[in-house]
């Protein structure tokens, strides 16, 4: 097989396959650099700043205040955001503390809001859980600071996607491109395995790779996220743009023969216990992180050669002694229909409180000052056009970076996140459980069908 080389012979191939998705449109957002103003009197932005050579945001001061931000990020997510809070408390003279929130997070922060303690502001992980913010009356709409940002550095995709009903309420803080297949690069070259490019490949590479005596994916089954993020790809490349539009807004229902052969074709996969590390049962006992961690660990005996999930899986294999661009490459989700498929996601921040402090914060994550302090940590992708690519890490998120500005703003949501989060977004019920149900029996698709639909009815109301 052709060998895997350096670094950069790896970045020259990812680039050429990112490139290509970006042409085709899958998945990107248009470039265009930053205003390259310097702070305003007042503000500080520039000594011992972490954002040097700008372009910087003027931020007000806010001696002496003190905001609560709530995300459902952990470990080294949640760490590395705290440290472009950090200098956000920096440059305002404002006090932020981090609050863990739990899924489903419209619960969570209802919880908060009813006990009267809002924090000032929420990342939330679901376009469904921005609308119900608003339906709320829990979000405040964007102020201009932050507008302006938004105007400057994001594409009218992404902002639309944190409006509702033609009014801004979010700023998309954190994309993710959830379309990529990360490897074990010592599995693939030991069973002599290429990255494929279509389904029937990657089963005929699973089987393969399985024979070799290493098991071909590690599926995180106990996080029913995952599990729709996997569905969600093989119905969009199946299916077709058109088809995902609608299943997303629950216009055709899942009993759909176009949904029955999603999931035939995803049980060729998980039907397969050799294919999972640890069988079905296995993995339905395996977290995210676990996921990732034990594909790249082990040495020449990895839990699996595979992993599937999004840029963020850097973070992840950050916490082994694996090297991305060198030990751990990734490929495109390959293609079960004519195109292969990318699927975005994202987290929008939306202000709770009407606040100085919370409108301050909203347009600092506007910027390309939080972002440039976040990228260079690594596991973490911007929807930002104005941070430029050098600033990530590596070679592979360069490259994954270069082809979400390199194209415009055709891409497909995270079909789970667009749905009400009693269906796509809540541990142990709706989507995440019905297809957590199906790991556990791939064969039983009728059946899987019947309970998507009935699940989805009871939360579309119809």
């Amino acid at each position: 097989m052709r060998k895997h080389g350096t670094s950069r012979t790896t970045s020259l191939r990812t680039r050429h396959t990112w490139a290509a998705l970006a042409v085709a449109g899958a998945l990107a957002l248009s470039a265009c650099g930053g205003d390259g103003k310097e702070p305003a009197k007042g503000t500080e932005a520039t000594e011992g700043s972490e954002t040097p050579g700008g372009p910087f945001v003027a931020l007000p001061r806010l001696d002496g205040e003190k905001l609560e931000v709530a995300a459902v990020w952990t470990g080294a997510e949640q760490a590395n955001f705290v440290k472009v809070l950090k200098e956000f408390e920096r440059r305002t003279g404002a006090t932020v503390t981090f609050v863990p929130a739990q899924d489903p997070i419209v619960t969570f922060l209802g919880s908060k809001i009813a006990g009267g303690s809002p924090p000032d502001v929420a990342l939330l992980p679901q376009v469904g859980a921005l609308v119900a913010a608003v339906k709320n009356k829990w979000a405040q709409p964007v102020g201009a600071d932050a507008q302006a940002q938004l105007n400057n550095n994001y594409s009218p995709g992404w902002q639309k996607l944190g409006a509702v009903d033609g009014t801004q309420y979010g700023v998309y803080y954190k994309a993710a491109n959830k379309s990529l297949i990360w490897y074990n690069a010592k599995a693939f070259e030991a069973a002599g395995v290429r990255p494929p490019a279509t389904w029937k490949e990657l089963l005929t590479a699973a089987d393969t790779l399985s024979a070799s005596g290493t098991p071909a994916v590690s599926v995180a089954g106990a996080d029913g996220w995952t599990l729709t993020d996997w569905f969600e790809n093989v119905y969009l490349s199946q299916a077709g743009p058109e088809k995902y539009d609608q299943l997303a807004k629950h216009e055709i229902k899942w009993t759909d023969d176009s949904v029955k052969q999603a999931l035939t074709s995803l049980a060729e996969l998980f039907g397969r216990k050799d294919f999972l590390a640890g069988g079905q049962s296995g993995a339905l006992a395996t977290e995210f992180p676990k996921s990732v961690t034990q594909t790249f660990t082990g040495g020449d005996r990895p839990a699996a050669a595979m992993v599937f999930e999004g840029d963020f899986v850097a973070v992840n294999i950050a916490q082994t002694e694996a090297e991305v661009g060198k030990d751990a490459l990734v490929f495109p989700f390959p293609a079960v229909g004519e195109k292969a498929p990318v699927v975005s996601g994202g987290d929008v921040a939306v202000a709770l409180k009407d606040s100085k402090g919370a409108q301050a914060l909203l347009t600092y994550l506007a910027s390309v000052d939080s972002a440039r302090i976040h990228a260079r940590e690594g596991g973490f992708l911007s929807p930002n056009k104005a941070l430029a690519p050098d600033e990530y890490p590596n070679d592979i998120q360069r490259g994954i970076a270069e082809a979400l500005i390199a194209a415009g703003d055709n891409f497909r949501f995270d079909m789970s996140d667009q749905a009400p989060a009693a269906f796509g977004g809540t541990p142990g019920a709706g989507e995440w459980k019905a297809l957590q149900d199906f790991l556990a029996n791939p064969a039983d698709v009728a059946g899987t069908q019947a309970r998507l639909e009935a699940d989805a009815a009871k939360a579309y109301g119809n």
